[in-house]
């Protein structure tokens, strides 16, 4: 009997491919693998009923707790960024095709397959731990073997009487994690399209957000945030927290025209309240602890790794490399920060460190211990080329 294990989240993607891999690909047995990174209670049950309904051998695997501590956490160290948005979607992405490679091994599959069309960034992310890990089992695509659109799709579930939320007129696609929602397609799409407020699910608008600010201090050890207020969390209800905080006050709104790995420039709308809040905050940690050498390094560094996990390639080795000097760098973002989330801002209003790079006393303008008088030997020699360069310029 040919088995193949479908990556599968529940939505019309992988809906469609249960069929599929009967009817076009001549598999007996299908097994469905649903991974939860932290999605809607009611998304993991309705592909839990599609499953059934379908006829797989189905599987939910809760992988939070991991998710934040192995995946998020990282990205904060990391200020995981991309073209302006927080990483989100694509750090979840790894972990749920190395879920669906363990349940490969334990079911015996022959196969894997995945919803992903080939015009998208997933596929690239899936199939590569697939590949890499997935002992040299063949992975089946079904939307980008057979080209279909959105509307083919379905059509195709009308025509094997799958239910599914998506219809012609209202298309949009959702994927939420811990770190982010991601929403697009339909007249999303548009670059010029104002996306309608029904869209938003985790922020407030600028007219429903409160008027009067919220203070809140994340404390800090080794890059982490282990604390909100005073009171210390653990990882995973430290993120829920935060989402629930910084949303409530608007943050975490992001539309931006993004460029795909394939090079397709398309419009893509976030939500990210806990991501932006908890980077934003990491980051002032970093400004205050580390030297102004390691800050313009870092950034390069995180930038290459921000951009190694937006393409999926969680497992590179050049990943590792860059994860040795950035855990090296956090030994020191210990302390704390304070956050002023207003009407869709997280404005950094405070931090404080014991690794503190800062002296009241050097910089005050009122004390004496930094001897001013001393800096004018520095300053007949600062620049001395550039100085030189001039006046042969004009010389000449």
């Amino acid at each position: 009997m040919k088995k193949v294990v479908i990556v599968y989240s529940g939505g019309l993607d992988t809906s469609v491919c249960i069929p599929m891999m009967r009817d076009m690909y001549g598999f007996d047995q299908v097994v469905t693998v649903t991974v939860d990174v932290g999605q809607p209670e009611s998304d993991l049950r309705q592909a839990e009923e599609r499953a059934k309904i379908l006829g797989t051998e189905h599987y939910t695997v809760d992988v939070k707790k991991e998710f934040v501590e192995d995946y998020i956490f990282p990205t904060i160290k990391a200020n995981g960024d991309y073209q302006g948005y927080p990483i989100s979607t694509s750090i979840a992405r790894p972990l749920i095709a190395l879920k669906a490679v363990e349940y490969a091994d334990r079911v015996g599959a022959d196969a894997f397959c995945h919803g992903c069309t080939g015009k998208g960034n997933d596929q690239f992310r899936i199939e590569f731990v697939l590949r890499a890990l997935g002992g040299g089992r063949p992975v089946i695509a079904p939307m980008r073997e057979k080209n279909y659109t959105r509307t083919e799709e379905i059509e195709y579930a009308a025509q094997h009487g799958i239910k599914i939320e998506q219809s012609t007129a209202k298309i949009w696609s959702i994927d939420e994690n811990l770190w982010g929602r991601s929403i697009e397609g339909g007249l999303l799409e548009e670059p010029n399209y104002i996306p309608p407020e029904e869209i938003f699910s985790w922020t407030k608008g600028p007219d429903t957000a409160p008027n009067t600010p919220t203070i809140v201090e994340i404390g800090f050890e080794n890059g982490v945030p282990v604390s909100l207020d005073g009171t210390r969390m653990d990882g995973l209800s430290l993120v829920k927290k935060m989402l629930a905080l910084a949303g409530e006050n608007g943050v975490g709104r992001i539309d931006i025209m993004e460029d795909r790995i394939l090079g397709l420039k398309v419009r893509e709308n976030y939500e990210c309240p806990a991501a932006v809040a908890l980077i934003t905050a990491h980051k002032a940690l970093e400004d205050l602890v580390c030297t102004k050498e390691e800050r313009a390094f870092k950034s390069m560094v995180d930038y290459q790794w921000g951009k190694l996990a937006y393409e999926g390639l969680w497992f590179d080795p050049l990943k590792e490399d860059l994860d040795a000097f950035i855990n090296k760098i956090q030994e020191r973002v210990v302390g704390s920060v304070k956050l002023r989330l207003f009407k869709g801002q997280a404005k950094v209003a405070g931090r404080t460190s014991p690794f503190a790079l800062y002296s009241e006393e050097m910089a005050s303008f009122d004390d004496k211990s930094f001897d001013q008088s001393e800096m004018t030997g520095a300053l007949k020699v600062h620049g001395l080329q550039s100085r030189m360069y001039w006046s042969l310029k004009k010389e000449n």
